[in-house]
């Protein structure tokens, strides 16, 4: 089974730049670019928070916020592995096999 299963996801975001003939914008340097600003907004909601108020956040004004943040990452992360041609599931197996390795749990 799939840890990560985005293939529905990968067709609407396609489906929906399609329609608005944003295909010929999103190269893997304009995606990474615009993934990268997302993150920097989600970022910018916890900033000068303290670790308490970052761990509340999810309870504040500042959910629906953050829920669209994360759905840009989100939308764009899969927009990347797509016009990559990466194999997200595969990739984040192999990087978990890396980390426990590297991290093993400690006896």
């Amino acid at each position: 089974m799939p840890l990560i299963d985005i293939k529905n996801l990968q067709q609407a975001a396609y489906d929906f730049g399609e329609a608005r003939h944003w295909g010929k914008y999103h190269s893997p340097k304009n995606l990474a670019m615009a993934l990268s600003v997302e993150v920097s907004e989600l970022v910018e909601i916890f900033q000068w928070q303290t670790e308490d108020e970052s761990r509340a956040i999810m309870s504040t004004t500042k959910r629906e916020h953050v829920e669209q943040e994360l759905a840009d990452i989100t939308i764009y992360l899969t927009q990347l592995v797509t016009a990559l041609g990466v194999d997200l599931d595969a990739a984040v197996r192999a990087k978990m096999e890396i980390n426990a390795r590297k991290y093993p749990v400690p006896e």
